[in-house]
Parts: C-alpha cells; structure tokens; sequence
C-alpha cells in the first residue's frame, strides 16, 4: 500500500475515534450553557448538539489550507447567569477559542457579547432570541433561530387573529428574553386592535403566582400569555387551573419543552406556545438528526439541532477561509448559504438568520402536536 494512502487512512481512523491526529492542529471552539440550575436540561441539550456537529466533522476529518484539524470542545457553565456568562466568556478568551456557541439565554449571550467582540472571537447562538442580541453593533454576533420580534409579532397576531382572544393578560419574568418577548407580544395584540386587561411581572426563580393571578382573575380575561422559561410556566398553569381560570394559556418558546409537559402534567394539555423553526419533522434534515442525536444522547429537549447548525456553520466558514483565525473565517460567516438541518440558514447585515419561520404548538394527549406544521406564521 502506497504510503501516502496508509497515513491517510491512519488519520481517518484515529478522528473517527475522536483521537487527535499526530499532525493535526487543534481548534479549539467554546460553548458556553447553563449545566447546572433550572435550565441545565436545555443547556445539555445545546451541548450536545455541538458534541454531535464536532464528532461528526473530526471523523471525516477537515483540512484547513491542505492540514488537517481536529476540533475540541471547550465547555463551560454559564449557570444562565449574565454575570456568570462574562465570566466564562473571559475565560474561554483565555484558552485561546476560536469561535463560541452559546449562550442559551437571551441575557447571558447580551452580557459575554461584549467579551467576545472586543477580542474578535465570533459568536453563533442556537437559542438566544432577544432582539437586542444581534443589535448592539457588534460584528462578531450571530444567532441561528428567529428573534423575539418575529417571534412575539408571530404570537400577538396568533391571540388575535387564529384564538380571537378579546382579553388578554400579560405576565413576564422581568429576564431580557421574557419581558422582551411579552413586550412585544403587548405591541403587536394593541396594534391589531386586541384588548390588553393587565400587565403583570414575576421572576424567573418565583414558584407561587397565586397573588399575581389572583389579580389576573379579577380581569376576567380570555387569555394569559406568559413570557418566560418552562420551570415557571408549569407551576403558573397548575396554579390557574387551581384558581378556576378557564384562560388559554399561551407563551413562547422558553416553555415548548417536554419538562413542562413532565412538571405541569395534566394542566399542560391544551397550552399553546410558539417555537421558532419548524417541527423536527419538517426540518430538511430532521429525521436523520433525530435518529443520530437520539441513540446518542436520548430525548431531543428542544434547541439542539439549532447548536449542531450553528456548529456546523462556523466550521464551514473556517473551511471556506481556509483557517481557523477569526480575522479571517468571520468575514465568510457573513457570507453564509448553509444547507442545514433546521433549513437554510443565512445572515443579514446585524447577523440575523433569514427568513426564520415561527411554529405554534398545542398540548394534545402530553405531547406537543405542531398547530401549523408548515412554520407559516399565521
């Protein structure tokens, strides 16, 4: 066998193995999550989905400029913290990353933002949905999911429009991505003549609402919306339908979670909440990245096939440039036409995904049942 041949097949099998070729060179690229704390099981899920993307590209291998890399996941726990998240982010600047996925929250991705721009390191976040995220002016900023403005335009008109809602309460958890997100749902619903009967704020470590809904009940409204994660949204629903408000309960994507269903258990049926993208099954790729995710790591939470995307879009960009050096891969993150398994995903001037498609979700049985399975917002 031809030398060049047996090296080459040596090197394949050692990625395939996740074993570091002897002459590869190392890229190191940061994910930063919440692995503890109420939001551990979606910043797991993230990680995951980075795990899966960086397994696959060490065992084709890649090449950069002729040589080849072996990527390493730098992994870090942001406990979905802002203050925490600049820590990490400083820290990751620290072992040399060249590129971040991450953060899951909204505020943490805003906070760590700053560390990374000043150090040129790009950031792609799979999850973080405010709008202000890709908004500061920061070149290096990007995300793969619609933002909270699409997505609570998307919602407003949903109560108006497909619930008919003539009443609707608002509750939000004071966090960047809840009020951002409720504020503008209360934008949307006024504009299309809807009737907003009270404002209410909770936080996103509360477990009793039963004063706030109280409140809301004296308002006899006809729908709730609650902007905020699924550790609260469940307590809040069993609490409604302890207090007797017949109210649909409607709230975004921080809550289409499969622990809602678990911890709001029959209370859940019935909810609705929007979700940025498509359902799994009408992804591209989702089938095949179920099947692969899933013998792997389990259950699919719900934002990994957005971190194994934003995974491979960085990669691709580094492959494009022909290096793994910020000062060079970043100018064809701007440049993006992926093919990827939540769609095709392309950045405009503020590094927003393009055209991203906003899905609406019901409870039905204990499970979420797609309401528009196309991602047609309505």
């Amino acid at each position: 066998m031809p030398k060049r041949i047996l090296i080459f097949l040596l090197l394949l099998t050692a990625c395939s193995h996740n074993h570091v070729p002897n002459d590869a060179a190392v890229v190191k690229i940061g994910a930063a999550n919440p692995l503890t704390g109420s939001f551990a099981h979606l910043g797991k899920d993230n990680v995951n989905g980075i795990k899966l993307a960086l397994n696959e590209a060490n065992g084709k291998p890649v090449f950069l400029s002729g040589k080849p890399v072996y990527f390493k996941l730098v992994n870090e726990d942001d406990q979905g913290n802002s203050k925490t998240a600049i820590l990490v982010a400083q820290k990751l600047v620290e072992e040399g990353v060249v590129g971040v996925i991450g953060d899951l929250t909204s505020g943490a991705s805003i906070s760590a933002s700053k560390i990374y721009a000043k150090a040129g390191v790009p950031q792609i976040s799979p999850s973080a949905t405010a709008e202000g995220f890709t908004h500061q002016g920061y070149a290096t900023t990007f995300r793969v999911i619609a933002n909270d403005r699409q997505q609570g335009m998307a919602l407003g008109n949903y109560a108006v429009h497909v619930l008919h809602a003539k009443r609707i309460a608002i509750i939000d958890d004071r966090t960047t991505y809840g009020q951002g997100l409720a504020d503008q749902v209360e934008k949307t619903v006024m504009a299309q003549g809807g009737r907003i009967v009270d404002r209410e704020y909770t936080t996103d470590q509360s477990a009793d609402f039963m004063a706030t809904l109280s409140a809301i009940q004296a308002k006899a409204p006809d729908l709730v919306f609650f902007g905020g994660m699924d550790t609260q949204a469940a307590p809040m629903k069993r609490q409604m339908d302890e207090l007797g408000i017949k109210a649909q309960f409607l709230c975004g994507d921080g809550c289409r979670t499969g622990d809602f269903i678990r911890l709001a258990g029959s209370d859940s049926d019935g909810v609705i909440a929007s979700s940025p993208g498509l359902p799994l099954s009408r992804m591209p790729g989702g089938e095949k990245f179920k099947k692969s995710f899933e013998e792997k790591y389990g259950k699919i939470q719900q934002y990994a096939p957005y971190a194994y995307d934003a995974t491979n879009v960085l990669i691709n960009a580094m492959v494009r440039a022909g290096s793994s050096d910020p000062s060079k891969y970043l100018p064809m993150l701007r440049t993006t036409d992926w093919k990827g398994v939540t769609g095709r995903i392309r950045f405009n001037a503020e590094g927003d995904v393009l055209n991203g498609p906003v899905t609406f979700y019901k409870v039905v049985h204990g499970a979420w049942k797609p309401e528009n399975p196309t991602g047609r917002v309505r």
